[in-house]
């Protein structure tokens, strides 16, 4: 059985010589870019505004100086940290013929001390470092990231969005059970379709009804939570139909359903839920190198 790439080295043999090597440090305002150019001695590094357009008229400038030196690039490489630009970027420098990659940031071994200096020049050195590493075959200096297609990211909003509802729901659950338990109240459970009925014939410890504010707190509180609810439910419904319409289409069905897809793969089908599809689904969608990006640029 072939061994699936793990990602944590390349595969390809590194020309120095004809190799434009470039890591991006993103930020919201302005990018760091720092290059290793052949046949140019200084090592650039250049602020730019954050434009996909205007990094690649600086490659092309720098493949420029290259050829000038007399060193044509046959391969140009552009690595950049996973984060909250997500993937969009290196789409568009594969579109345009120029080889990129996404660093998983946990991969990236960082110095332990306590007072260290952080700043953007100094991680794009670092960047470049484990970049070159890797690029050599060397195993331990980062991994990259499988970048997914736009529409298997958009798979996985279904997803995401559960697990932020989810959260929310547990939120107004402990906010409604931390309001009640100042009066002394305890027990009532805010999940229940009923709470909001339930909510007038609660009594206080000293046997009084809530203050009318804290009552219309609490209503307002049960209000967002039968939203939310609403939200995730619809959520697996859709999820479900998507399920029964296409169970078998490969990666271009649901990301939620992605465990159940013929072009991912899996480890483990023996876990907690298995013959339930929302459970197996929820649990499968991620596992495996193919899914890594899931857990990446929320």
């Amino acid at each position: 059985m072939a061994k699936v790439n793990d990602l944590s080295r390349s595969l390809a043999a590194l020309e120095q010589d004809t190799t434009l090597i470039a890591v991006v440090e993103l930020s919201a305002k302005r990018w760091l870019v720092s290059a290793t150019v052949p046949g140019v001695e200084r090592q650039p590094l250049k602020k730019v505004d954050p434009d996909a357009a205007a990094l690649f008229g600086m490659i092309e400038r720098w493949r420029g100086e290259a050829k000038r030196a007399g060193r044509p690039i046959a391969r140009v490489v552009v690595a950049y940290e996973a984060g909250r630009d997500g993937f969009w970027l290196a789409r568009w420098l594969l579109a345009r013929g120029v080889e990129a990659h996404v660093i998983h940031s946990a991969s990236v071994a960082v110095s332990r001390e306590r007072k260290r200096a952080k700043t953007d020049r100094l991680d794009a050195a670092m960047l470049m470092r484990v970049v070159l590493g890797w690029l050599r075959g060397e195993r331990g200096h980062c991994s990259m990231v499988a970048i997914p297609s736009m529409a298997e990211e958009d798979a996985r909003r279904p997803s995401r969005e559960r697990q932020i509802l989810i959260a929310e729901r547990a939120r107004i659950g402990n906010r409604i059970k931390g309001t009640l338990i100042r009066f002394g109240i305890r027990g009532f459970n805010p999940l229940l379709r009923r709470a909001a009925q339930r909510l007038a014939g609660l009594r206080t410890a000293e046997g009084g009804e809530l203050p009318p504010r804290t009552l219309e707190e609490l209503e307002r509180e049960l209000a967002r939570q039968a939203v939310v609810r609403e939200q995730i439910a619809a959520i697996e419904q859709a999820r479900l139909q998507r399920l029964e319409r296409a169970p078998d289409s490969g990666p271009a069905c649901d990301g939620a359903a992605a465990g159940a897809c013929a072009g991912h793969r899996h480890r483990d089908r023996g876990h907690a839920g298995a013959g339930d599809p929302v459970a197996q689904l929820e649990g499968s969608a991620r596992r495996g190198p193919l899914c890594r990006f899931d857990r990446l640029a929320r």
